[in-house]
Protein backbone atom coordinates (compact mmCIF):
# COMPACT_ATOMS: atom_id res chain seq x y z
CA UNK A 1 0.00 0.00 0.00
CA UNK A 2 1.53 3.38 -1.23
CA UNK A 3 0.98 6.15 1.37
CA UNK A 4 1.17 10.00 0.13
CA UNK A 5 2.41 12.62 2.42
CA UNK A 6 1.90 16.58 1.38
CA UNK A 7 4.75 18.24 2.02
CA UNK A 8 3.96 21.43 1.10
CA UNK A 9 4.22 23.86 4.39
CA UNK A 10 1.27 24.75 5.85
CA UNK A 11 -0.57 27.72 6.99
CA UNK A 12 1.79 29.73 9.83
CA UNK A 13 -0.02 29.54 12.94
CA UNK A 14 0.40 33.28 13.55
CA UNK A 15 1.29 36.15 11.28
CA UNK A 16 3.26 38.83 13.52
CA UNK A 17 3.68 41.90 11.27
CA UNK A 18 6.86 44.43 11.74
CA UNK A 19 4.68 47.13 12.91
CA UNK A 20 3.46 44.89 15.70
CA UNK A 21 6.92 44.04 16.34
CA UNK A 22 8.47 47.40 16.35
CA UNK A 23 5.39 48.36 19.11
CA UNK A 24 6.16 45.73 21.59
CA UNK A 25 10.09 46.12 21.62
CA UNK A 26 9.86 49.74 22.33
CA UNK A 27 7.10 48.53 24.83
CA UNK A 28 9.73 45.88 26.31
CA UNK A 29 12.20 48.23 26.32
CA UNK A 30 10.46 50.70 27.98
CA UNK A 31 9.91 48.53 30.96
CA UNK A 32 13.82 47.82 31.33
CA UNK A 33 13.39 44.12 30.87
CA UNK A 34 14.71 42.51 27.73
CA UNK A 35 13.37 38.60 28.92
CA UNK A 36 9.88 40.15 28.24
CA UNK A 37 7.61 38.22 25.98
CA UNK A 38 4.20 39.20 24.55
CA UNK A 39 1.27 37.09 25.23
CA UNK A 40 -2.14 37.20 23.03
CA UNK A 41 -4.75 35.34 24.16
CA UNK A 42 -8.74 34.61 23.77
CA UNK A 43 -11.13 34.36 26.42
CA UNK A 44 -14.58 34.07 26.99
CA UNK A 45 -16.40 38.26 27.32
CA UNK A 46 -16.60 40.94 25.33
CA UNK A 47 -20.11 41.70 23.50
CA UNK A 48 -19.64 39.49 20.40
CA UNK A 49 -18.93 36.40 23.23
CA UNK A 50 -15.42 35.73 22.52
CA UNK A 51 -12.44 38.74 23.29
CA UNK A 52 -8.69 39.20 22.96
CA UNK A 53 -6.16 40.07 24.87
CA UNK A 54 -2.64 41.06 25.20
CA UNK A 55 -0.02 40.61 28.30
CA UNK A 56 4.02 40.62 28.73
CA UNK A 57 5.16 37.36 30.93
CA UNK A 58 8.81 36.17 30.95
CA UNK A 59 8.02 32.68 31.12
CA UNK A 60 6.85 30.28 28.01
CA UNK A 61 4.90 27.43 28.39
CA UNK A 62 5.57 24.15 27.08
CA UNK A 63 2.82 23.87 25.00
CA UNK A 64 2.65 27.57 23.84
CA UNK A 65 3.38 28.20 20.10
CA UNK A 66 6.19 30.48 19.73
CA UNK A 67 6.33 33.06 16.97
CA UNK A 68 9.72 35.33 16.74
CA UNK A 69 9.81 38.51 14.50
CA UNK A 70 12.40 40.52 14.30
CA UNK A 71 13.95 39.73 18.06
CA UNK A 72 10.69 39.68 18.77
CA UNK A 73 8.97 36.66 20.73
CA UNK A 74 4.69 36.19 20.99
CA UNK A 75 3.51 33.31 22.61
CA UNK A 76 0.11 31.54 22.28
CA UNK A 77 -1.52 29.09 24.57
CA UNK A 78 -3.33 25.74 22.31
CA UNK A 79 -6.26 26.73 23.33
CA UNK A 80 -6.32 30.37 22.05
CA UNK A 81 -4.30 29.21 18.90
CA UNK A 82 -7.57 27.04 17.87
CA UNK A 83 -9.51 30.67 17.39
CA UNK A 84 -6.41 32.17 16.06
CA UNK A 85 -5.13 30.14 13.72
CA UNK A 86 -4.12 32.13 10.71
CA UNK A 87 -4.25 35.30 12.12
CA UNK A 88 -2.32 38.44 11.85
CA UNK A 89 -1.76 40.73 14.33
CA UNK A 90 -0.57 44.04 13.48
CA UNK A 91 -0.23 47.52 14.88
CA UNK A 92 -1.75 50.68 13.33
CA UNK A 93 -1.74 54.36 13.51
CA UNK A 94 -4.15 56.34 12.17
CA UNK A 95 -6.50 59.38 13.22
CA UNK A 96 -8.69 57.07 15.63
CA UNK A 97 -5.57 56.51 17.75
CA UNK A 98 -3.06 53.80 17.88
CA UNK A 99 -3.56 50.13 18.55
CA UNK A 100 -3.04 46.36 17.98
CA UNK A 101 -5.29 44.39 15.85
CA UNK A 102 -6.09 41.37 15.23
CA UNK A 103 -7.12 40.16 11.59
CA UNK A 104 -8.80 36.83 12.29
CA UNK A 105 -9.68 34.98 9.22
CA UNK A 106 -12.02 32.97 12.07
CA UNK A 107 -13.94 35.12 13.04
CA UNK A 108 -17.52 35.06 11.77
CA UNK A 109 -18.53 38.40 13.61
CA UNK A 110 -16.56 41.14 15.28
CA UNK A 111 -17.41 44.07 17.37
CA UNK A 112 -16.79 47.74 15.73
CA UNK A 113 -14.58 47.91 19.61
CA UNK A 114 -12.34 45.66 17.70
CA UNK A 115 -11.19 43.64 20.81
CA UNK A 116 -14.40 40.86 20.86
CA UNK A 117 -15.71 38.54 18.34
CA UNK A 118 -17.44 35.75 17.43
CA UNK A 119 -16.94 32.14 16.23
CA UNK A 120 -20.25 31.19 15.56
CA UNK A 121 -22.36 34.20 14.39
CA UNK A 122 -23.19 34.91 18.73
CA UNK A 123 -24.26 38.25 19.98
CA UNK A 124 -24.35 41.61 18.49
CA UNK A 125 -22.31 44.62 19.93
CA UNK A 126 -24.07 47.26 21.79
CA UNK A 127 -22.37 51.01 22.21
CA UNK A 128 -19.46 51.33 24.04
Amino acid sequence: MTSIVDLTPSEPALIFTGNAAAKVSELIAEEGNPALKLRVYVSGGGCSGMQYGFAFEEAVNEDDTTVEKDGVVLLVDPTSLQYLQGAEIDYQEGLEGSRFVIKNPNATSSCSCGSSFSVDGGASCSSH
